[in-house]
């Protein structure tokens, strides 16, 4: 049962998420699967030079990510090392629909949907590999 000794050392993992923001879920989607499965060192670098208007708020919740990580490993009493993380987990949910209406021809009234997004991000340390010669 070595096996299940690995998987009883979890890692370390936390999220952060922003709720309400006012930018499309299909264009914050965009920019979320660039960052999904990456470190946050790569992911904080691409978010930084991503010419998408939504890389900003996929940028902030990720620093919050890392913030909630280091407060957890702290209180925890387990090392942290920022270099060693992993965003495993990274979606983006729709948020409730703001409704405008504008005016169109002959009195006729168009509706416009200003749609909001839910981004959720969740940082894990890296797994430590484990001994060679190991059970499947």
């Amino acid at each position: 049962m070595p096996a299940t000794e690995i998987t009883e050392q979890e890692t370390l993992a936390a999220r952060a998420s922003a709720r309400n923001l006012r930018v499309t879920p299909q264009k914050a989607r965009r920019v979320v699967n660039m960052i999904r499965g990456k470190d946050t060192q790569t992911a904080i670098a691409t978010l930084q030079f991503a010419p998408q208007g939504a890389a900003e708020p996929v940028l902030k919740v990720v620093h919050s990510a890392i913030a909630n990580l280091r407060v957890k490993a702290d209180e925890a009493g387990e090392p942290f090392d920022e270099r060693n993380l992993v965003i495993s987990t990274a979606f983006v949910d729709e948020g409730p629909t703001m409704k405008r209406f504008r005016p169109r021809a002959q009195g006729r009234a168009g509706r416009i949907n200003k749609r909001t997004s839910h981004i959720t991000v969740l940082v894990t340390s890296k797994p430590e590999k484990a001994a060679k010669g190991g059970t499947r």
